[in-house]
């Protein structure tokens, strides 16, 4: 199994463009709270296929790295919570939630990638779809200057980040 960087370094290297990044901040939430919305509906007692999804993937997030793990585990169980109450309206109300944001999330995740010139991670290692979720966390972190000696492994290998908005100086 890949380690933490080496996961994280790998859909970097699909995500250099600032506004690709900036576009999985809203797509990639819309796309975890649907899934478990549509996942949350088919249960036995208070277990959903959402909740099962979930805890595998925590020991995915957990076994790669403890305290990434437990952040993700905690977004995971604020996404199964947010996806049950969705489930929890009316039929009508659930699906155009759930389908909702999931195209909605997926087209703003491909805009993205229109803005960098690549496809998204995911189509080359479907670990991709496990993977995104938790580069957003940590860009979070990265942001708040935590995890230093992981984001500098990332930039070495993936690269700066960039943004081909071009911006001109003026001289006086």
């Amino acid at each position: 199994m890949k380690t933490l960087g080496q996961q994280l370094t790998t859909y970097a290297s699909y995500h250099r463009d600032r506004r690709n990044i900036a576009t999985h901040f809203i797509g990639i939430p819309l796309i975890v709270v649907a899934t478990q919305a549509l996942l949350s509906r088919p249960n036995v007692g208070a277990i959903s296929p959402a909740i099962i999804v979930s805890a595998l993937s925590a020991v995915f997030y957990i076994a790669l790295d403890r305290r990434y793990g437990a952040a993700m585990t905690i977004v995971l169980a604020a996404s199964a919570w947010l996806g049950s109450a969705i489930a929890g309206l009316s039929t009508g109300a659930w699906l155009a939630l759930s389908l909702g944001g999931f195209g909605v999330g997926w087209a703003i995740q491909f805009l993205g990638h229109a803005f960098e010139g690549k496809k998204p991670a995911f189509v080359d290692d479907l670990a991709g779809l496990l993977v995104g979720p938790l580069f957003l966390v940590a860009e979070a972190s990265f942001a708040l200057g935590l995890s230093r000696e992981l984001h500098a492994e990332i930039v070495r290998a993936a690269g700066p980040t960039h943004s081909s908005v071009a911006y001109s100086s003026v001289s006086t």
